[in-house]
């Protein structure tokens, strides 16, 4: 009796451990987990816009700076310099405007003149055709009247000499109108050249623009030469010193963005299955392993890095010796948003986690 007994209890006992068992290997199934995560931020590259040698420098490395603090200030002289020499070149501008603008009121005042001196070129024509036709008229009715004696020969040739005079009059006329049509012509190219010199009137000149252009460019170089922080944040790896020469367009120093902390969980393709955005998770960090934190599934991954086939020596594909009966699955980032920050907990990049997602249970949060 004792035996079957014992036995029993014995049986009871395993058939505990093994619903345990299978419990925990359900739950793991249902709500997947690992230990491969890690803290992740936004870390924002600071990158000069200026070059320069650094002239103040008032943080220290790890330090935490508010967005638009000082981060460090580069020797502002020689943007000082030109933007005084783009300033005055701004105003020389100006002034060349001006003058350039007095030209054109110069030139339109010449065609102006020489439009009046055609009109009265080609009015001194009809004046003087209205004097030969009367002259005309005279000498053939002086013609007309010398054979009857009506008149005399001493006329005759009188009103022909003043026909003829008359003329020459209208050669001469219309050599002036053809003087003053080519001083018009001459005054309207030296018009059209000295408003293509000129340019647009007003603020679209286009030299104006350019000048004002460089005034802008000259005055934001001078503002680039003090670099502010963009965001709240943690200065980090700070290398730089007073009177280190720092180049445009190459970082200078990195910033950890303190509002865009997260955790990437590298769960295994078998195991993402069932997962959606807004699942609930839980992050367990190695640095604070009493104090998890709530968060939700943000996103999945949708490739990893392939390295077999990849290029490798002597431009040879690089392939992973493998097993024909192990077959390793691949791990997929999974990006997780934290809810919220306990009060103790300091968040750093690169630091290990654990995470637990929660499946389906998007929709029961919604």
């Amino acid at each position: 009796m004792k035996q079957s007994r014992k036995v029993f209890l014995t049986a009871i006992i395993v058939l505990i451990a093994v619903v345990l068992v299978l419990a925990k290997y359900w739950d793991y199934v249902v709500n997947p987990w690992t230990r491969d995560g890690q803290v992740r931020a936004e870390v924002i590259q600071l990158t000069p816009r200026v070059s320069g040698p650094i002239v103040s420098l008032p943080i220290k490395d790890n330090q935490f700076v508010k967005a638009g603090d000082l981060l460090f200030e580069i020797d502002p002289r020689t943007y000082e310099a030109t933007l005084a020499q783009n300033r005055a070149q701004y105003d020389q501008t100006g002034d060349n405007y001006l003058v350039l603008e007095k030209q054109v009121e110069a030139a339109q005042a010449a065609v102006l003149q020489a439009q009046a001196a055609v009109s009265q070129a080609q009015s001194a024509i009809k004046e003087v055709n209205s004097v030969i036709e009367k002259n005309q008229s005279e000498y053939q009715r002086q013609q007309e009247m010398l054979p009857h004696n009506a008149t005399s020969k001493k006329a005759v040739e009188g009103a022909k000499a003043s026909y003829e005079v008359s003329l020459e009059r209208r050669n001469g006329a219309e050599g002036a109108a053809r003087q003053a049509k080519a001083g018009l012509a001459q005054a309207r190219a030296a018009l059209a050249k000295a408003k293509a010199g000129l340019g647009a009137q007003g603020d679209a000149n286009p030299q104006i623009r350019a000048s004002r252009a460089a005034v802008r460019q000259a005055e934001l170089n001078l503002e680039f030469t003090q670099v502010k922080a963009p965001v709240d944040g943690y200065v980090t790896n700070l290398n730089l010193r007073l009177g280190s020469h720092v180049n445009a367009n190459q970082p200078a120093l990195a910033l950890v963005d303190v509002n865009s902390f997260w955790v990437a969980g590298f769960f295994r393709e078998t195991a993402i299955e069932n997962f959606q955005p807004g699942d609930e998770a839980l992050v367990t960090l190695m640095s604070f392993p009493d104090k998890p934190l709530q968060g939700t599934v943000d996103s999945l991954g949708w490739g990893i890095s392939q390295q077999d086939g990849s290029t490798g020596f002597e431009l040879l594909p690089n392939i992973s010796p493998t097993f024909s009966w192990i077959r390793l699955a691949q791990r997929i980032p999974v990006r997780i948003h934290l809810n919220e920050i306990p009060e103790g907990v300091s968040l750093r990049v690169g630091t290990t986690a654990s995470v637990l997602v929660k499946t389906d249970t998007a929709e029961a949060g919604k």
